[in-house]
């Protein structure tokens, strides 16, 4: 069943924690690293307690460096057991800014809830609202009742990729477009990011979902994967948030650009408002 160079990895995520340590004690070295981490790091990402604490008896180091600082001690303190290993003294804790990340990622998690977004596109942007990110994409403002003007659109015309809805929350403000990628392409995701930043998620029905950011009109991440297992090469903050939003690509997506949702509305409609875009290359 386990039999490649990330065995132990795999176990510590889909097996038994007997599976894990029979496993672990035929390996020369349990913390081996796969991928940036080890397995007892996989097991703390992945939720799997029973088989980290099977690690541990087996020898594994709960605070050996690795991912950006996130040590699977250090992970442990940012989830629902932080007890779950004994801290040794003077190894740091979470920092202030982290312990509250902690705790606004258990609220967005529970007023967004389970969303169906399949097909959705979003630009979550920070410290604008919608009558700014109407200027800045020199949309015109559709006068009709937002929730009757949904019932009217036809999603698979050619002429419903010009439509977007945008809609003010504390932070900034989601634009939005149920049946398309309009609000993550360049040539809106840019405009609304100048002076700010923008993240950008297309739930793709035939890929997965795909993530991008924008500061200040510059693309710096494209092609990002929200809510998925961070790379090894992730920085501090992407890793944290991969993990507090772990399956949850559209709160990490609000998150990233410190938008704090009190409701769901704005990902699931109505909007504030709809905008009708100007003809242009958006992918340019």
């Amino acid at each position: 069943m386990y039999e490649d160079e990330s065995s132990l990895h795999d176990a510590a995520e889909e097996g038994s924690p007997e599976e894990v340590a029979e496993l672990a004690g035929r390996m020369e070295n349990v913390d081996a690293m796969y991928e940036g981490r080890t397995a007892l790091w996989v097991a703390v990402y992945e939720g799997r307690h029973d088989n980290a604490r099977a690690l541990v008896s087996a020898g594994a180091d709960p605070w050996r460096p690795m991912m950006s600082g996130w040590s699977p001690g250090r992970l442990s303190l940012a989830g629902p057991e932080p007890g779950l290993f004994d801290r040794p003294i003077g190894m740091n804790g979470l920092s202030n800014d982290e312990v509250a990340a902690v705790a606004e990622a258990e609220r967005l998690r529970a007023t967004l809830g389970d969303l169906y977004y399949d097909g959705t596109g979003l630009a979550c942007v920070a410290g604008i609202d919608a009558a700014e990110a109407t200027r800045r994409l020199e949309a015109t403002v559709e006068i009709a009742d937002p929730e009757e003007f949904l019932n009217e659109i036809d999603p698979f015309s050619e002429e419903s990729m010009a439509f977007v809805g945008v809609t003010d929350v504390p932070g900034g403000c989601v634009v939005t477009q149920p049946w398309g990628y309009m609000p993550q392409t360049p040539g809106v995701s840019k405009r609304l990011s100048v002076g700010t930043v923008c993240y950008g998620l297309y739930a793709n029905p035939k890929s997965g979902n795909q993530g991008s950011i924008v500061r200040d009109g510059e693309i710096v991440g494209w092609d990002l994967h929200p809510g998925g297992t961070p790379w090894e090469e992730d920085g501090p903050l992407e890793v944290l948030f991969s993990y507090l939003y772990r399956y949850r690509a559209v709160a990490y997506s609000c998150a990233y650009a410190g938008l704090r949702l009190t409701d769901a509305r704005a990902v699931t409609g109505p909007p504030d408002v709809w905008l009708r875009l100007p003809e242009r290359d958006y992918w340019r």
